[in-house]
């Protein structure tokens, strides 16, 4: 059986879809290179065209297309020993020469040994146009490639333009589908083209979709990470990208609350952006306070809508720096808390009952003095016995002054 994401791979750029204005782009700086003299850097998440298009962008314009995978070559030896042959060498078809670099996020590993660096030797003497293809161009050890590059972000495909392809498929194997079960399809796929074709491939083997097939679609899209799911809505302009960012995440409502006001100043970083995303935050929690007090479950579709688009539309131009996600220490901090409060709380008890005190009266009186007296190191030992306290409470009264 041929892999449909081969199969159905553009041949054109006419099939390539929902990036015109990174193709023309790409035209454009491919085009000028003889004057620029800049390799293009090509950026964004899996599945959402940017091999393709360069694929498609050789057929159309007869170039001899050579490619290199940077995961697969590694080193600085490697490296120069496969591209400085191209790019001293006319092309074999009496055609141009485009030099494809892919995955070169795979050269600013440990293992690297000086890979990236050769490769950036190389781009300063070619004489063919290169593209460079990575995820994240703001990585902090492609900087060195990025200041000599051009950089087009390829965006993550919105529904529409998955659905487009999943019809022309479904039209050329005769598959009988639904439409929601299509459209689930195409939300559930998170703008990866790729992993959406493999899904419908292997979900329409007898011929059809329908809903049920895709409720159970493999544990790949029905665990997804919420660092994943941060990054749709943190880093697009787009509502139908950032609408379905947590559809499939496996957190539940609470934490993703966390993990999003966490880090919402890390990403936002005009006074106004920050301002609206945190309105949208907090209004979304009012939702979340009616689902909890009155079991308005209806109002989960708000919550989930402010959290996504809502904080997505919050600002009017994406942060170009990679930011690392990081939970809330919020929760850590009440741990912390609740803990100390509980080992105070004990203690109170112990010497109420020493004191023949309540244990409230205790609780703001006597732990005091007793936190005063071990910090000094004074009796330690006798109170130690009388009140019975554990070393836990011992350490306890000792950090505190």
């Amino acid at each position: 059986m041929i892999p449909w994401i081969n199969k159905y791979a553009p041949v054109s750029l006419n099939d390539v879809v929902g990036q015109d204005k990174q193709l023309e782009l790409l035209k454009k700086y491919v085009v000028n290179f003889e004057s620029s003299r800049k390799p293009v850097l090509l950026y964004g998440g899996t599945g959402v065209g940017k091999t393709a298009s360069v694929v498609a962008f050789a057929n159309d314009n007869n170039f001899e297309l050579v490619e290199m995978n940077a995961s697969d070559t590694r080193n600085a030896e490697s490296v120069s020993s496969l591209l400085s042959s191209v790019v001293n060498q006319v092309s074999l078809f009496g055609s141009d020469k485009l030099i494809l670099v892919d995955e070169v996020d795979g050269l600013s590993g440990t293992k690297d040994r000086g890979g990236l660096q050769a490769l950036i030797k190389i781009l300063a003497v070619s004489k063919f146009p290169f593209v460079i293809i990575c995820e994240d161009a703001y990585s902090d050890k492609l900087k060195p490639l990025r200041k000599i590059c051009e950089l087009v972000e390829f965006d993550s495909l919105c529904v529409d333009d998955i659905l487009v392809v999943f019809k022309k498929i479904c039209a050329s194997e005769g598959i009988v589908y639904d439409d929601s079960a299509l459209t689930q399809l195409a939300r559930m796929c998170g703008g990866d083209l790729r992993a959406g074709i493999n899904d419908l491939q292997s979900l329409s083997l007898k011929g059809s979709l329908n809903d049920d097939d895709v409720s159970f679609l493999d544990s790949r899209d029905s665990v997804q990470e919420i660092e994943d799911a941060l990054f749709k809505v943190f880093k697009t302009l787009n509502v139908d990208v950032a609408l379905g960012a947590f559809d499939n995440v496996s957190e539940d409502l609470d934490k993703i609350f966390l993990w999003v006001e966490e880090n919402i100043p890390y990403e936002y970083l005009k006074p106004k952006s920050l301002m609206l995303a945190y309105d949208n935050l907090s209004l979304a929690n009012v939702f979340y306070g009616r689902i909890r007090r009155w079991q308005y479950y209806r109002f989960y579709v708000y919550c989930y809508n402010l959290l996504s688009a809502g904080i997505a539309l919050s600002k009017d131009e994406k942060n170009p720096i990679s930011v690392k996600y990081k939970p809330s220490s919020r929760l850590l901090k009440i741990w912390i808390f609740n803990n100390s409060v509980a080992k105070r709380r004990s203690i109170a008890q112990k010497a109420g009952r020493i004191t023949h005190t309540a244990s409230k009266k205790a609780f703001s009186s006597v732990v005091p003095f007793l936190q005063l007296m071990f910090h000094n190191n004074h009796g330690v030992n006798s109170f130690v016995n009388e009140f019975d306290l554990s070393d836990e409470e011992v350490t306890w009264l000792k950090k505190k002054v």
